[in-house]
């Protein structure tokens, strides 16, 4: 099929969701998006459990002051890995499409790369916790409790920046390599250890709020050694690609040639598509804290009211992570060997699949939506109050479904400068309708700017998606 005949890509690619498939050809390509989605799903299902498992402890100490530090040490430590998931991000693109070409020694490099580079972030992190501390209890305002807590769990849990940001490398490099049963299994182990440990530690040697940071100081870096235990039984035949000369790490390619990890033009082009994805994520950050600020600004019971209801965002997000991770691994890995059909494909089934997710969304949030609100929460003036907004919540899955499918795809594609320009232009939008419309709707103006941010951040996507489509046009070098 050429796409040269029409005057815009987005005509042929919306021309082929509607052409027969062949059902053989259907069935495999949803048998590889739900190998990669599921187990992502699972993972992404369990890293609130970290945090959930900590306050669960210490709300059983007594106190509070107990409970806020842990919220306001895990909100901290949320948003300074958040910044940092463009190690993920950029690893899993940049892998799945050195894995479609085969090139196994550039697979290896970007793993050493992205984890390295995650190591001497984290130890930048470590040097500057004062500093970073510091300025996060400037805009927070703890009370003096709360205060003393919070710095005892963070200068704790600081320490395990070296094993989280690790992490996020390996976790990209393993998505990108087709694999996400091991993130899946290393998410699954940190909550065992992280209860185990937390719990140990209060309750058998006394510990208080030390004791639930070093649990989770624990548990991070047994994830972190089991991701590298798991990469020697698995790819430990990658290994033969490593030489090591003169106290130098270097990487034999297939012209057996040794070559540093750290190459001009290989660092040029990972720290592009990173810095697209950083400050990607800043304008995320600032539209997620904002949503929050602006709620608690209108009362408690409005804040409680969002608070709620987007726990219905989030649930929706966690599936459709896992559909946006088999769009990075599978997209990227079809780009790196030059198939167009198998990516056309790929692309057509996850667009499927996130349109049944859609469905299945809203028609439970429709149906049993104000049931789970009851189980989140007793206050029935909050859920009365609930129930004003409730129909916004409902319009999320059919808002957001272009902005997750096209996230994956385009990080599999490395356009990471489409997904920075959709995300300033959905933040653009988000602030000028809230701003515009807060006057004479107050919270709803809130709800339709979030929502009008969703959806722009797809449609965006979806016209910058020529970039994409041209790929395959271009000639192989």
């Amino acid at each position: 099929m050429s796409w040269r005949k029409y005057p815009h890509p987005i005509l042929p690619f919306f021309v082929y969701l509607c052409k027969p498939v062949n059902k053989n050809s259907m069935n495999s390509r949803d048998k590889q998006i739900l190998q990669i989605a599921l187990p992502s799903i699972v993972s992404n299902i369990t890293v609130p459990l970290l945090g959930l498992v900590d306050v669960a402890i210490v709300g059983h100490l007594g106190s509070p002051a107990y409970i806020g530090a842990i919220a306001v040490g895990g909100m901290l430590f949320n948003i300074i890995y958040w910044i940092f998931g463009f190690l993920r991000m950029g690893t899993s693109g940049m892998t799945s499409q050195a894995y479609g070409k085969r090139d196994l020694p550039e697979v290896v490099r970007l793993l050493f790369r992205s984890v390295g580079i995650g190591l001497i972030v984290a130890c930048c992190l470590i040097i500057l916790q004062v500093p970073i501390r510091q300025a996060a209890f400037l805009v927070i305002h703890p009370t003096d409790e709360v205060r003393q807590l919070a710095t005892l769990y963070f200068h704790i849990c600081i320490w395990g920046a070296p094993a989280m940001l690790g992490l996020y490398g390996l976790s990209g490099w393993y998505i990108g390599m087709q694999n996400s049963r091991i993130p899946m299994y290393i998410a699954i182990t940190q909550n065992i250890v992280n209860i185990i440990a937390s719990l140990s530690l209060v309750y058998f040697f006394g510990m208080k709020v030390e004791g639930v940071a070093l649990g989770t100081l624990i548990a991070q870096y047994a994830g972190f050694l089991m991701g590298l235990a798991l990469w020697m039984r698995h790819y430990g035949k990658l290994k033969k690609y490593l030489t090591i000369t003169k106290y130098k790490l270097r990487i034999t390619g297939s012209d057996n040639k040794a070559g540093s990890i750290w190459q001009k033009e290989a660092m040029k082009r990972f720290f592009q598509v990173n810095r697209d994805i950083f400050l990607r994520t800043l304008c995320l950050v600032a539209v997620t804290l904002f949503f929050t600020s602006a709620g608690a600004s209108q009362g408690v019971i409005i804040l409680a009211v969002n608070t709620l209801l987007m726990q219905l965002f989030t649930l929706f997000s966690y599936v459709m992570d896992g559909f946006a991770y088999a769009g990075e691994a599978l997209s990227g890995r079809y780009i790196g060997a030059r198939n167009r059909e198998a990516f056309m494909n790929t692309t057509r089934r996850l667009f499927v699949w996130g349109g049944v997710m859609a469905i299945v969304f809203t028609l439970t949030y429709a149906l049993g939506g104000n049931a789970f609100l009851s189980l989140l929460t007793d206050d029935k003036e909050v859920i009365a109050a609930a129930d004003t907004y409730f129909y916004w919540a409902l319009a999320i899955p059919v808002a957001g479904i272009a902005a997750f499918i096209w996230d994956g795809i385009f990080i599999g594609a490395t356009a990471t400068r489409g997904m920075l320009v959709s995300m300033a232009v959905a933040a653009g939008c988000f602030f000028a309708i809230y701003y515009g419309l807060r006057p004479t709707m107050d919270n709803h103006a809130l709800w339709l700017a979030f929502l009008a941010y969703l959806f722009a951040r797809g449609l965006v996507q979806t016209l910058l998606s020529k970039r994409i489509f041209s790929i395959f046009e271009q000639k192989q070098v």
